[in-house]
Parts: C-alpha cells; sequence; structure tokens
C-alpha cells in the first residue's frame, strides 16, 4: 500500500471515528425540561415585583424563565382555554424538579401567592 492510500485511509477511519464519537455524545446529553405554568394575575402590581424576582432565582438552578415569556392573548382550540399561561425552559427535568422543591423558590411563595393563582403547574421533557 502506498502512503497516498494509506493517508487516505487514516482520514476516513478519523472521520468515522469522530462522527461515532460525537453520535454518542449527544446520546448522553440530557433532555430539556419546560415548566408550564396556568395562573390568574390576582395583582399585577405583585406580580411585577415577583417575576424579576423569580426569574433571578431561577437561573443559577438552570433554569430559564425568559424562555416564553407569559401569554397575554389563548384561544381555546378544544376546551377553555386557560387564563394565563407561563413556560420556562430547563437544562433537564431533573433540575425543573428541584427548582420546585427548592428553598429559593418556597422563599417567593408569599409574593407569588398574592401575584397569581396557580391552577395548574406540569413539566414536560422533550428529547
Amino acid at each position: 500500500m502506498n502512503t497516498k492510500s494509506k493517508m487516505v485511509l487514516a482520514v476516513v477511519a478519523g472521520a468515522a471515528l469522530g462522527a461515532a464519537a460525537v453520535q454518542g455524545l449527544h446520546a448522553q446529553a440530557k433532555p430539556k425540561a419546560y415548566l408550564v405554568t396556568e395562573s390568574e394575575v390576582l395583582d399585577r402590581a405583585a406580580l411585577d415585583t415577583y417575576f424579576p424576582q423569580v426569574r433571578q432565582a431561577a437561573k443559577p438552578a438552570g433554569g430559564n424563565i425568559d424562555f416564553v415569556s407569559a401569554s397575554e392573548k389563548i384561544v381555546a382550540v378544544v376546551g377553555e382555554a386557560p387564563k394565563r399561561v407561563g413556560v420556562s425552559e430547563w437544562e433537564s427535568l431533573d433540575k425543573a424538579q428541584a427548582w420546585i422543591n427548592s428553598p429559593e423558590r418556597k422563599a417567593l411563595a408569599p409574593q407569588r401567592d398574592k401575584a397569581q393563582k396557580i391552577t395548574r403547574q406540569y413539566i414536560i421533557e422533550s428529547k
């Protein structure tokens, strides 16, 4: 086998090995999670104070509450539409669940309860 053929074979083998390694890394990555909150506004001024605080507290926990801001207009397709929906993005399902039970979130509960009434809340894991 001449030198040129060996080089071509080495490059092809390296590319195949690299592609396999990248595929393995992608398979190990945890899927993102989305925390969906359906709510009603009780006090707009209290909500305007609460929202920046919860956004700041969620960032170190792996959350992005800026992902989708709370909706202003919801159109029902089947059934009755909720009054308000907020969606936040999380690095993983584990981090979203840890945030739900965290002392930082629990400390904000009195402000949250004054600002809004949560009617439904759930986490969606997406691959």
